[in-house]
């Protein structure tokens, strides 16, 4: 099986060698997401809870570039570097998420690229 390999034009430029979003079958794979800002490339806030806003807006632009509501997220992954900050991320995420739930993973870890704070990747259905 082929995999399609995809780009979203607004959303932040990889910062390694990887795609946006990998396709297989009727399942995406979307990149970790920094809190980029898809213009400057610099991240986007200096909490935890103002980087996830940009992390989920960069993951919004790729599902949206490529069809896709926010209801087509199976599972996430937040990673952070600080696990104090989950409360504050979960905020974010849970007004993001709304009443969708998708099943989710969290974990510190003892850095992210960039010094961000905060990323997100996602599993999604096409």
């Amino acid at each position: 099986m082929k995999v399609d390999v995809r780009f979203a034009q607004s959303a932040p430029k990889a910062v390694g060698c990887y795609c946006h979003m990998a396709v297989i079958g009727n399942t995406g794979y979307i990149s970790g997401q920094l809190p980029l800002n898809p213009y400057t490339m610099a991240i986007e806030g200096s909490t935890a809870a103002e980087q996830a806003k940009q992390s989920l807006a960069n993951l919004l632009t790729i599902l949206e570039e490529n069809g896709l509501a926010k209801e087509s997220v199976a599972k996430t992954t937040i990673l952070l570097n600080d696990i104090n900050d989950f409360p504050h991320v979960n905020e974010v995420y849970s007004q993001f998420f709304a009443e969708h739930k998708p099943a989710r993973s969290c974990f510190a870890v003892e850095a992210l690229p960039l010094g961000a704070l905060v990323e997100i990747e996602a599993i999604v259905a096409i």
